[in-house]
């Protein structure tokens, strides 16, 4: 783009040319899963609202993981999920403060993504199971799915700050591109 606007980009409110990459069903996914989370972590009943809302993220999540593989072009696995060495050589880019901008997931984020999805899965499964008869009153299993949940709070943390870096490092506001689905044109990353 080199400065100059594409009719194919819409302008940002600061004259920047911005392309669509979060398409409606990654951030709905995103959004209900920080809505649920943050209920369940308030309502910790363990009842109804708890169980729903966990089944609400759990829906989400296999939509999302479907979504994956037959997704617009920034959802699919196949676009965001690096090899090891990108994953190296981005890491080391990123110590050093040289790390490419990427209009999509970068590496590192590619791999918290998955991360987090996996984690989801697993607080999802122990906690449907807890309503299963056969673990009716097995105290580990509620444990287990305790500290998985406990697990997601750093998972988080450091999600967020990596944003937050994003953001500051790359001068464009993630979370307002996961809200309207629109980032900055051009990049080292296409």
């Amino acid at each position: 783009m080199s400065g100059t606007l594409s009719s194919h980009h819409p302008v940002d409110s600061s004259g920047q040319a911005e392309r669509p990459v979060w398409d409606v069903v990654v951030r709905l996914f995103h959004w209900i899963v920080v809505a649920g989370c943050l209920i369940n972590f308030v309502i910790d009943d363990g009842k109804l609202v708890h169980r729903w809302v966990g089944y609400t993220i759990a829906g989400a999540l296999v939509i999302r993981i479907l979504w994956g593989f037959v997704g617009s072009r920034h959802a699919r696995f196949s676009d965001f999920i690096p090899s090891w060495t990108r994953l190296r050589r981005y890491g080391l880019a990123a110590l050093m403060f040289r790390e490419p901008r990427h209009v999509g997931h970068n590496p590192l984020g590619a791999v918290m993504i998955l991360a987090l999805m996996a984690l989801l899965a697993l607080i999802a499964m122990s906690g449907w199971m807890t309503t299963w008869d056969i673990f009716t009153r097995v105290k580990w299993l509620e444990e287990v799915h305790e500290a998985f949940a406990n697990l997601l709070l750093p998972l988080v943390a450091v999600h967020v700050a990596g944003v937050l870096y994003g953001s500051l490092r790359h001068g464009e506001n993630l979370v307002k591109a996961m809200i309207t689905g629109r980032k900055r044109a051009g990049g080292n990353q296409e």
